[in-house]
């Protein structure tokens, strides 16, 4: 019988081919996470009547604004096939630069300038360790996140800078054609990411030094310069991140962030990006973040408490990690 055809139980010849129906085992491991986001809309729609109300939507996406430019960033980390822990530690610097120096100068435009740069250079630095020096990207960012935490406290002197100006709050409070300005923040940086991920150059260079370290060096790639850069657009990024998260709350301080490191790394690994590297998508991110912001809306509309919702996406997270396992150990 050829073996690419298989008999039904009536005994006429199956019409899919077996190259075919092969192929549909990674085609649904692929896209798994939408299905899961659809199944968990359905049911919050079910178990909270008011999920779906454009008020709510709004809520949910304006709570989640933050992370989500974080986990954009870390995408192309997690991509390239590295690491970042410290993009909590520069999220809360970010957030203390910008009220301060708002506060010091009388421009709020001057304070999100300094955070942006104080997440570049960050960035410069975890690039530097990681790509120059050699130092594995776990205790290169789990040293740099302790560094970086420490001088936002020296800097804020260990209390919040309190912002008067109502100027500051424009970036998180005003809006644009009836959208919030986070909201769209949010939108034009994730289609900005993914053009340049799927699109680009560097996208593919990004995949291919993720993918394989040595191989991308032996066809030429500069991989240390590409590999410092994806550091550099995440502390950027998480910088930027603290910024909005500042201006929403009129107030800059050390000690926020502490859990977006996790946050950030758990909805870019729910999405369906790998943690070997090579392996990943923009588009996944936003479907992970997605996933988690409906999951902290519905846990928050039901008043179960967060000690059900650190199990609730420790599980989650788990499943997708195994999930990504699974289908690497087929495909090998």
């Amino acid at each position: 019988m050829n073996p690419s055809t298989e008999l039904s139980p009536a005994g006429a010849v199956a019409a899919v081919p077996a190259p075919e129906r092969a192929s549909l085992a990674p085609l649904a491991s692929r896209f798994a996470m939408i299905a899961v986001l659809i199944g968990l809309v359905v049911l919050a729609s079910i178990l909270y009547p008011g999920f779906l109300a454009p008020a709510n939507l709004r809520d949910l996406l304006l709570q989640n604004t933050a992370v989500g430019i974080v986990a954009l960033g870390m995408t192309f980390v997690i991509i390239s096939g590295g690491f970042d822990l410290s993009v909590g530690a520069t999220y809360a610097l970010g957030a203390t630069v910008s009220a301060g120096v708002a506060i010091s100068t009388g421009s709020p435009v001057a304070g999100i300038v300094a955070a942006v740069l104080a997440g570049l250079v960050c960035g410069v630095a975890n690039g530097i360790l990681v790509a120059r020096v050699g130092i594995n990207p776990f205790v290169a960012t789990l040293g740099s996140a302790s560094v970086i935490s420490g001088v936002a406290y020296l800097y804020s002197s260990s209390a919040p800078f309190i912002v008067s100006d109502a100027d500051f709050k424009i970036l998180a409070r005003s809006s644009v054609a009836g959208v919030p300005t986070p909201i769209l923040v949010l939108v034009v940086t994730f289609v900005i990411g993914g053009i340049a991920l799927a699109m680009t150059r560097y996208g593919r260079n990004i995949y291919a030094v993720g993918g394989n370290h040595e191989a991308g060096w032996l066809s030429g790639l500069r991989v240390k310069d590409l590999t410092a850069s994806v550091y550099v657009l995440t502390g950027v990024l998480a910088a930027f991140a603290g910024t909005i998260d500042a201006s929403r709350l009129g107030v800059g301080q050390a000690d926020v962030g502490a859990n977006i490191a996790l946050d950030a790394i758990a909805i870019v690994i729910v999405g369906g990006t790998s943690l070997r590297g090579g392996e990943g998508a923009v588009w996944r991110s936003a479907v992970g973040l997605l996933i988690f912001a409906t999951l902290t809306n519905l846990f928050y509309s039901l008043n179960l408490s967060q000690n059900w919702q650190l199990i609730a996406k420790g599980t989650i997270v788990l499943l997708a990690v195994a999930l990504d396992s699974w289908s690497r150990n087929r495909r090998s």
